[in-house]
């Protein structure tokens, strides 16, 4: 890659060929054991004779700013000094008013705890890596995808197809490839839905206990959010606001309580959004990994009016970092979708989405979910059983997910002295829950030290 340096200011070329070398060195932009050109590279770069470039480099090697090698060329040596700071203007730009958000803290921003009972994350131990490892590879080729050309922003049609046979099979949804729209996960499903439904003020109704990287979207959007009770039947649809003009569920595995939606409560809803004309955002949150019963159908195959948009991911039944995920939409509202797709990031990474498309067609996600509910299946058993010999906590029944939620008072106090033991719960009242309970994931915690964390946890409950 060319060298860029600015050569403006007063003196003799030599001089200003240095100083613009070393204030490079100095604010990073030549960061520590880069290689510098050769002098008749870098000279004929800038306009200028050799021997000036050739001085410069003298010169700064003689001050320790570069190391000269034999045979190998010239780098840049440690900085004895930290950079200096890039000075501001007295009023620096900054965001809009009410934008008052920061990036929260991610799983993989800190090591992980030895006892790792964190929500939402799976095991990426179970994964096969050398198959996928081989898919990606094979279609990253020079004609595999037209590599030089800008893609459908609805997805690739491979993938399409091959989601929209993998939710009949897996959800019983009738699907074509049309009606699929890919993303890059759940979230970025969510903002374009809020885009393209959502005007700055309106109403989203979340469920509360609910998910927060979707309030917190929904609000940064401009949306009034209102959260709306959970009972043991799902969303209470009674207590809707009516001003809702969007409404966003968990209904197949409530977030982070677990339970799934009735069906009467299903149809209550759909009656609901049909009449006062609402759309339905149905995360299908977690739904691969079932323990028991069959899922009920989802509220996409009930509805017959074209108020549901059924949002799911790869993150949980793959990895997070393949970043795919899908939309089903009403006609309707498809191609505003793909349009607020190409607006943002346009299409996605084709490669990818080509290889997931053979990893599903190939059976080979269907088999990595199989092996993966086996496992979750022993983790889940064990921690409720573990959970059931305490009766302080009501365990809140699921068959289902990645996590068990157990109702216990006072739990903030035990989730900080749980975590100062190194037992990584998560605290209900978090997820915007008049109730105090805890949350516990399992599909990070290594089944070896399962056990011991469990009884960990046990202590602190009963010492706290």
């Amino acid at each position: 890659m060319d060298l860029v340096i600015s050569l403006d200011g007063g003196g003799e070329k030599t001089v200003r060929v240095y100083r613009a070398l070393r204030e490079a060195i100095e604010d990073g932009r030549l960061p520590e054991g880069h290689r510098l050109p050769a002098t008749r590279v870098l000279a004929a770069d800038l306009g200028v004779a050799r021997n000036s470039v050739a001085t410069a480099y003298e010169r700064l090697v003689a001050e320790g700013y570069l190391v000269a090698r034999t045979g190998a060329g010239t780098f840049v040596a440690p900085v004895r000094e930290q950079p200096a700071p890039r000075r501001t203007p007295a009023d620096p730009l900054r965001p809009r008013a009410g934008w008052t958000f920061t990036p929260l803290p991610t799983s993989a921003d800190v090591p992980a705890p030895r006892y790792d009972f964190r929500t939402g994350i799976p095991d990426a131990r179970l994964f096969p890596f050398e198959t996928w490892r081989r898919f990606v590879a094979g279609e990253l080729r020079l004609r595999a995808h037209d590599p030089g050309g800008y893609a459908d922003p609805f997805g690739l049609p491979a993938l399409r197809a091959a989601i929209a046979r993998y939710l009949g099979y897996s959800r019983s949804l009738r699907v074509a490839a049309d009606d699929v729209l890919v993303t890059n996960g759940t979230q970025h499903a969510l903002d374009l839905i809020g885009r393209v439904l959502l005007r700055p003020g309106e109403v989203v109704a979340v469920e509360e206990p609910g998910y927060p990287p979707a309030r917190r979207l929904f609000t940064s959007l401009g949306a009034r959010v209102v959260g709306v009770p959970v009972d043991g039947d799902g969303l209470v649809v009674d207590a809707l606001p009516r001003a809702a003009r969007v409404v966003y569920v968990t209904p197949s595995h409530q977030f982070p309580l677990g339970r799934a939606m009735s069906l009467t409560r299903r149809h209550a809803l759909l009656d609901w959004a049909g009449r006062r004309q609402v759309a339905v955002v149905e995360d299908d949150y977690d739904t691969e990994f079932r323990f028991s019963a069959r899922p009920l159908e989802p509220l996409y195959g009930l509805d017959n009016a074209g108020r549901v948009l059924h949002v799911g991911t790869f993150s949980k039944t793959m990895l997070p970092s393949v970043r795919t995920g899908y939309v089903l939409a009403p006609a309707a509202v498809r191609t505003a979708l793909a349009a607020a797709r190409q607006l943002g990031d346009g299409y996605g990474q084709i490669a990818v989405q080509a290889a997931l498309a053979r990893f599903i067609d190939e059976g080979q996600l269907a088999r990595h979910v199989r092996r993966a509910v086996k496992a979750y299946a022993d983790r889940h058993t064990r921690i409720v059983a573990a959970l059931h010999r305490h009766p302080g906590l009501e365990v809140v029944p699921s068959v289902a997910g990645l996590h068990v939620t157990a109702l216990a008072p006072a739990s903030a106090r035990v989730v900080a002295a749980a975590n100062a033991r190194g037992v990584a719960v998560e605290d209900l009242g978090d997820y915007g829950s008049d109730s105090t309970g805890f949350v516990f994931g399992f599909g990070a915690i290594d089944p070896a030290l399962l056990d011991e964390g469990l009884a960990i946890f046990a202590g602190v409950l009963r010492e706290t």
